[in-house]
């Protein structure tokens, strides 16, 4: 196995802290690897320093010859005034030139300078690497070229990087929490994607469906340590805890033996042979072993609720839309105690929106919402950290509450809730610039529960929070009786909390599907939104002959013509084939009457389908 990239005995601080110390890390040709490691441990870190955004204060990295090297870090910053298609092809490598030059030759007259960006495309095979091109940014949903950076959603620039760094093809690919704002279709699509393909990999994500499905590698630093787990996320959980567990047994026997050398030593005598002073000399070490703590910490959320009334939340006839865009149309639901409720949708489909609604920061456009008297609401926001930098840990608790009643009666004091989200004294006067960007997540979260909220809105809670915290936090939502309703496309998280999913399909519609993410994912109710969605093929009506001169210049295909032309030959075979295949289970006499009926549908679907591909592929083809 090929090794691409090393790091030899690599250490780095983060001001008084010290991150790591002496790791070695080996990167291998066709490894995925993910590293696991709590907030505020160094992991984002060790990335920046692979991706050659950082550097080690101690130890040396050596590299491949000519490796090439993609980094998606978690902050994305493009330039604004670019383009989109500008934005996706940032890397300075041949072919991604040779298509920027063809894409300017078609804005001028001059026919030398296209013939030659021509050949310079054929040469490299350019037309090829288009394809790939259009299949990543389709399935990113990446359409308008043209549209300025400027004029996105966080999410929507968080799709153009990626596909940026996915079209770059590198040797490896560095990504730092690649499914954050990325709506859960989209996340299949991409673990399928990297799953697949023969691309080496190194990341870090909390999505532990993900996790578990791309990569072959496990990464664990832990105290300033790494431990190597050869196996996916099952595996390392297995074999982490056999770890813990063998390490306490071996600290055990460490402070058995250190008090019975204790005991040696009192009773030795002044006069030292070379044998005790060597058994003096072990000593030291020994005290060093028995005294080592195990950092298996669990934060444990026994918040207590308010009480709650009865009624909770009525939604009656609610609708909202935005210029001419219907998110939500006619909506009636009432909220019931306890009911936890989860929320999916494609970006932009009005999840937020729904929920910004309901905590009274966006009126709707009719309808009426009755919340009960006793209803208490807290609001986690994808967007809601804003505490003052210069701030100390210590008073923005203190600033909400000067304690907290939890649901065993006793109280904590703001210091004492603090240490119970694992922020302990010696950290707690520090200023919130020194924190990471999960150790500020946590510290939100810590500031919403405890308002003791017995109705909760949460939006994109696992974004930026380590597994560990991942796994308690579950732990509360399935114990509390607060009614919760949350937006995730974390599908692990999902299937562990919510009783049922709001499905919004982005025109107003709003389904109620009775379970959790992965039974409406295996569902015909998905099944059929899948086929909806699927683009229709544009037909634009051919220009008149009549329009057309001896001396006009002839129309040159235009990159994104050329670019759906070649996807178009690649689809039409497979839809041919599904088509062919649906036409012989028809035809085979083993259907029953309610399946006989779903599958003529959906042969009828497919072959308008068909009829309007081909359309458009003839109407490209003649431009060739």
């Amino acid at each position: 196995m090929i090794s691409y990239l090393q790091e030899e005995n690599i250490s780095k601080r983060y001001g008084e802290k010290l991150l790591f110390d002496a790791i070695n890390i080996n990167i291998s040709q066709n490894q995925k690897i993910a590293l696991v490691a709590k907030n505020g441990t160094g992991k984002t870190s060790l990335l920046n320093i692979l991706g050659g955004i950082d550097t080690p204060d101690s130890g040396a990295l050596s590299s491949k010859r000519d490796l090439k090297i993609a980094y998606l870090p978690q902050e994305i910053h493009l330039d604004p005034k670019k383009s989109i298609i500008q934005a996706v092809f940032f890397q300075e490598d041949e072919i991604i030139q040779a298509i920027r030059n063809y894409n300017d030759s078609l804005k001028t007259a001059d026919n030398e300078l296209m013939q030659n960006a021509l050949d310079l495309m054929d040469r490299l095979n350019a037309w090829d690497y288009e394809a790939r091109v259009k299949q990543i940014l389709g399935q990113l949903e990446i359409f308008d070229y043209d549209q300025k950076i400027a004029h996105l959603s966080g999410g929507q620039k968080k799709r153009v990087a990626l596909a940026g760094t996915l079209i770059s093809n590198p040797d490896l690919l560095i990504l730092d929490e690649p499914t954050n704002h990325l709506d859960l279709n989209m996340i299949e699509w991409l673990e399928e994607y990297l799953s697949t393909t023969d691309i080496t990999l190194f990341m870090v994500t909390h999505d532990r469906y993900f996790l578990d499905r791309v990569c072959n590698v496990i990464l664990e630093l832990d105290q300033g340590e790494i431990f190597t787990y050869q196996g996916n996320y099952s595996y390392f959980i297995e074999k982490r805890a056999e770890r813990i567990e063998n390490l306490q047994a071996n600290i055990a026997g460490a402070q058995n033996l250190m008090r019975t050398e204790q005991e040696w030593m009192r009773r030795m005598p002044k006069a030292r042979t070379h044998k005790s002073k060597y058994r003096m000399d072990g000593f030291d070490d020994l005290k060093e072993r028995a005294n080592r703590r195990i950092d298996d910490t669990k934060l444990e959320l026994g918040v207590s609720t308010g009480r709650l009334g009865k009624k909770v939340i009525d939604i009656y006839n609610l609708k909202k839309s935005f210029d001419d865009k219907c998110l939500i149309d006619d909506f009636t639901y009432k909220f019931a105690r306890g009911e936890k409720v989860g929320i999916v949708g494609k970006n932009g489909s009005g999840k937020t929106t729904f929920l910004n609604i309901l905590a009274g920061e966006l009126s709707q456009d009719s309808g009426r919402i009755d919340i009960g008297e006793t209803v208490k609401i807290a609001y986690y926001k994808q967007d809601g950290i804003s505490f003052d930098e210069d701030a100390k840990l210590i008073d923005v608790v203190k600033n909400i509450a000067e304690s907290v009643k939890l649901k065993n009666g006793k109280s904590f004091s703001a210091s004492g809730f603090l240490q119970y989200f694992l922020f302990p004294p010696e950290m707690q006067y520090n200023y919130i610039r020194k924190l990471s960007g999960g150790e500020k997540r946590r510290l939100y979260l810590c500031t919403v529960l405890m308002q003791q909220p017995n109705v909760l809105f949460m939006d994109e809670p696992t974004n930026d929070l380590d597994i560990m915290t991942l796994q308690v936090l579950e732990e509360y939502l399935t114990q509390t009786d607060a009614t919760v309703i949350v937006v995730s496309h974390d599908r692990f998280f999902m299937d562990k909390i919510v009783d049922h999913v709001f499905v919004f399909d982005g025109k107003g519609e709003i389904k109620d599907f009775p379970g959790n993410y992965t039974q409406y994912r295996n569902s015909d109710l998905f099944q059929s939104e899948v086929e909806q969605a699927k683009p229709k093929a544009k037909v634009e009506k051919p220009a008149s002959s009549k329009q057309k001169t001896d001396t006009e210049r002839p129309k040159k295909i235009s990159f994104n013509e050329k670019f759906e032309f070649e996807q178009l030959e690649e689809e039409l075979p497979k839809l041919e084939k599904k088509r062919t295949n649906l036409e012989n289970e028809l035809n085979s006499g083993s259907l029953d009457s309610e399946n006989l009926i779903i599958k003529s549908k959906e042969l009828s679907q497919l072959m308008t389908e068909i009829e309007n591909k081909e359309h458009r592929w003839l109407e490209l083809s003649e431009l060739l």
